[in-house]
C-alpha cells in the first residue's frame, strides 16, 4: 500500500501537530539505521560531527556521547523538527556541546573544512539536486573526513511502490556513488542488498 502523500510531505518538511507525531514515530523506526550509519563512521571522543537532516534530534544524542570531547551540530529544513531536537538536547545545547540550525543541504552555513564526520540517513530522497548537495557536504568536511550515508535504493521495488514519487526519489546507487567521486570523496560501500537500505562511507580526498 503506497504512503499517503500529505504523511510523506510531512516526512519531508515536518510542522503542526501530524508532524510531531511523524517525528515521534520516526525516532523508533529508523534507530536501528542511525546506530548503523554511525558505527561505521569510526567516531573518535574529540570529532566534529555533523548530522544533515537531523530530524527529532535522537542521533545527536548518541553521536554527542560518542563524541564527548567534540562538538555536534545537526541541520534540518524543518522548524519543527529543529524545535525538537534542540529541546530533546537542551542540557548540550546550553552547554555549547551541540547547536541545531534550520537549514537546507544545498547551502550549508558553516565555513569549508570544519568537520571530521557527517552522517545522513534516509534524507536525500528529497534533495532537489544530489549532486549539489554532496559538493556542499564534501566542502565542510575536513580533508579526509569521513561521509555515512544510508538510503533505500531504486532497486528496493517494495520501497519505490510504497512512497508517493512526487516526494520520494529513489536513486541508483551507482548514481550516488558517481555523485560522491565527483564531489571529490573516495567511495566505500559498507552494504548493500536489493531489499535493505545501501550504507555508504565516503572519504574526502
Amino acid at each position: 500500500m503506497r504512503r499517503p502523500q500529505f504523511i510523506a510531505e510531512h516526512a519531508r518538511n515536518a510542522r503542526g501537530l501530524l508532524g510531531r507525531l511523524i517525528a515521534f514515530i520516526m525516532a523508533r523506526e529508523t534507530w536501528s539505521q542511525n546506530l548503523r550509519a554511525m558505527n561505521a563512521l569510526g567516531i573518535e571522543q574529540g570529532d566534529h560531527i555533523l548530522d544533515v537532516g537531523c530530524g527529532h534530534g535522537r542521533s545527536l544524542t548518541e553521536l554527542a556521547a560518542r563524541a564527548p570531547r567534540g562538538r555536534i551540530f545537526g541541520v534540518d529544513p524543518s522548524k519543527l523538527m529543529v524545535q525538537i531536537a534542540a529541546q530533546r538536547n537542551r542540557p548540550l545545547v546550553e552547554a555549547s556541546r551541540m547547536n541545531v540550525v534550520l537549514s537546507s543541504v544545498e547551502s550549508l552555513p558553516f565555513p569549508d573544512n570544519v568537520f571530521d564526520k557527517a552522517q545522513c540517513v534516509h534524507v536525500l530522497y528529497f534533495w532537489k539536486d544530489i549532486d549539489m548537495s554532496l559538493r556542499e557536504i564534501a566542502r565542510v568536511l575536513k580533508p579526509g573526513g569521513r561521509l555515512g550515508l544510508l538510503f533505500r535504493t531504486n532497486a528496493d521495488l517494495k520501497a519505490m511502490a510504497s512512497f508517493p514519487p512526487e516526494i520520494y526519489r529513489f536513486p541508483a546507487l551507482n548514481d550516488v556513488s558517481a555523485a560522491l567521486e565527483r564531489a571529490g570523496m573516495d567511495v566505500h560501500i559498507v552494504g548493500h542488498d536489493a531489499n535493505e537500505p545501501a550504507l555508504v562511507l565516503a572519504t574526502k580526498r
